[in-house]
């Protein structure tokens, strides 16, 4: 065995793609992404055997730190077979012996290797592989596990959920939303709810409803460059698709317009006096609808002049035979259109009517307490029925203990203490 370095693009993704458990995050198009967008340098490093056949690969993302110290990352882990111990050490072995020479604290993995998975009803499912056997072989190499996290404290998120769009139709994926998700799609249907794929140009308006999504759920999102160049790069060899979700607020209001008229002239057609039970019932029914029509229209009122809003824009990325949904950016408005649910549904349709074989929502929580703020998000993705997927977790190789104790335990206790210190002394200026 010989370990190579700066694999040629071609090669690389070829071995990359050949893989089952192949990543877009181990593509070399993320280091490329990377380097421009995070200012992390790509190391393409592997193994090929004495036949000169390439037989695992990682990408090393490298981030330079202070005093000339470094540390290295390789998202989704190694491609390689986790169960071929000989390869796998001398592997992780010339790895820690490359690091070093670049000054590395230590170097992260998060393998692609699922924990636990259970099915949309809870039910455990049987696992493709001997987890605890791959656990133990990484272990077994001196690498630290970061423990079985719960939120989004980890480079990449500990849980998704997956749809398996290899081995069922797409009714059989259909029948697994849950009931409101249904209605909800029948009625964007209703509302002629348009999504259409979009391109370059429209990465803007995307932009615009991430930084909505991100001021509604407090979290921080990327700048207009960041997608731009995220959509070029992956636009080269493989894919990555905006599905634009819209509506057409005129035609939606003449609807409703239409739906009183003829609501009222039911309510009209009903005697005053003496009504059946079944009439008094269906009057019940008509006048709260004509209620709900009427509160819609002044709803949409304000946007009688337009012939379209945007409402939606979620990014998906195709690499190989598998989908990831990056990220969803929602607008405050219109929501009861359910365009949201329209956007989801169609990339759904897409992906499976385009031979993807794995889904990925790309990214849940495993804490499932009430009051998690998290919560929301894990129960919207958990309509559309897909496996609730745990993985194995992160592990660093230390290859500088003491450099990495600072790093990792001093360095935070410190940026907390002058977190601290600076709400503290604001308390202080408010008094």
């Amino acid at each position: 065995m010989k370990f190579i370095v700066n694999i040629e693009k071609e090669k690389y993704e070829e071995f990359v793609k050949s893989n089952p458990k192949s990543h877009f995050l181990q593509s070399y198009a993320w280091g490329e992404f990377a380097l421009t967008s995070k200012g992390l340098k790509p190391h393409y490093v592997g193994v090929i055997n004495d036949d000169g056949k390439i037989i695992a690969t990682a990408l090393l993302l490298e981030k330079k730190l202070p005093l000339g110290y470094s540390y290295f990352y390789s998202p989704r882990g190694y491609v390689i077979d986790y169960y071929d111990v000989t390869t796998l050490t001398f592997f992780t072995d010339e790895i820690k012996k490359y690091t070093k020479k670049h000054k590395s604290i230590f170097t992260k993995i998060d393998p692609d290797i699922i924990w636990s998975i259970k099915d949309n009803n809870n039910n455990e499912k049987s696992l493709p592989y001997d987890t605890k056997r791959i656990f133990n072989n990484i272990k077994n190499l001196g690498f630290k596990h970061k423990g079985f996290t719960k939120n989004f404290e980890t480079m990449q998120p500990r849980y998704t959920f997956r749809i398996d769009m290899g081995n069922q139709s797409i009714d059989e994926i259909e029948s697994k939303f849950s009931k409101t998700t249904k209605q909800r799609i029948k009625k964007a249907n209703s509302l002629d709810v348009k999504v259409k794929i979009g391109d370059i140009n429209d990465v803007e308006k995307f932009n615009e409803l991430m930084i909505i999504t991100e001021n509604r759920k407090n979290f921080l999102s990327y700048d207009l460059n960041y997608y731009k160049n995220l959509y070029k790069i992956y636009n080269k060899d493989n894919k990555f698709l905006l599905f634009m979700g819209s509506v057409n607020p005129k035609e939606i209001l003449e609807k409703y317009k239409n739906s009183v008229e003829k609501l009222s002239s039911e309510l009209n057609s009903l005697p005053e006096q003496g009504l059946s039970k079944t009439q008094s019932t269906r009057k019940k029914e008509l006048l709260r609808e004509k209620e709900n029509a009427e509160k819609a229209i002044l709803e949409y009122n304000q946007y009688k002049d337009k012939d379209e809003i945007v409402l939606n824009a979620h990014a998906i990325i195709i690499y190989n035979d598998k989908a990831w949904v990056l990220y969803a950016g929602n607008h405050n408005i219109l929501t009861n259109t359910f365009s949201n649910y329209k956007t989801y549904f169609e990339h759904i349709k897409y992906c499976y009517d385009n031979g993807i074989k794995t889904y990925d929502q790309f990214g849940t929580i495993g804490d499932l307490s009430k009051n998690n703020p998290r919560l929301g998000l894990h129960e919207f993705k958990k309509k559309f029925g897909g496996d609730y997927v745990e993985f194995i977790g992160e592990f660093d190789l230390i290859t500088r203990p003491l450099m990495y104790f600072v790093f990792t335990t001093l360095v935070p206790l410190f940026r907390k203490f002058k977190r601290e210190k600076a709400k503290k002394g604001l308390k202080n200026e408010i008094r």
